[in-house]
């Protein structure tokens, strides 16, 4: 059993963000994981029994908890989201409901060692406390912040992720041509 405690709200910031009726953007915000009652009650609703695509609309005016400093997040406020903020949040809802986290798998394009990153931070985060299997080239005893190729991972000011080296394996080339690739390929207006 973990100690870790379960995390069930996660910040977002939207892609282009809510425009209320003064005019105001909001895009910073949370969203909770959803329950039970969450997925079988707005199936009663009559406009989701009468347009089934409307039940994403209550879905996550459900479960969105916070959008910039309105007072309520309502079916009004998710149904005139722009459909770029709309998608967003319909795969963040899958991605921490099915996952437990804001994370998406991604892999090194040089050794192919899988890993998940914070969609919002781009960090590497280490594997999930309940995962069964170790992923290749992350070593499940580290904090979690240390990643795969003896690096960890910050944020810039950017929020993009970096490679830090941690000086274990320091003989290792490739490990070393990898961290260079990574700082290498940062923004090209810098």
């Amino acid at each position: 059993m973990t100690d870790q405690p379960l995390q069930t709200e996660f910040e977002f910031t939207l892609p282009r963000g809510y425009v209320d009726d003064d005019g105001t953007l909001h895009t910073e915000g949370r969203m909770r994981l959803a329950t039970a009652a969450d997925e079988i009650q707005p199936l009663q609703n009559p406009r989701v029994q009468s347009n089934s695509s409307y039940l994403t609309i209550v879905l996550l005016s459900r479960v969105v908890t916070e959008l910039g400093t309105l007072e309520t997040i309502d079916e009004d406020v998710i149904q005139n989201l722009f459909v770029t903020d709309l998608e967003y949040l319909q795969a963040m809802y899958e991605r921490v409901n099915n996952r437990g986290r804001n994370a998406t798998e991604t892999a090194c394009p040089d050794c192919g060692s899988v890993f998940d990153v914070d969609v919002e931070t781009g960090a590497q985060l280490a594997p999930p406390a309940d995962a069964e299997i170790e992923q290749p080239g992350v070593n499940a005893d580290a904090d979690p912040i240390e990643g795969v190729h003896g690096t960890s991972e910050s944020a810039d000011s950017t929020g993009a992720a970096t490679a830090v080296p941690d000086g274990s394996d320091a003989g290792n080339d490739t490990e070393r041509e990898h961290e260079q690739t990574e700082v290498e390929a940062g923004n090209p207006s810098e």
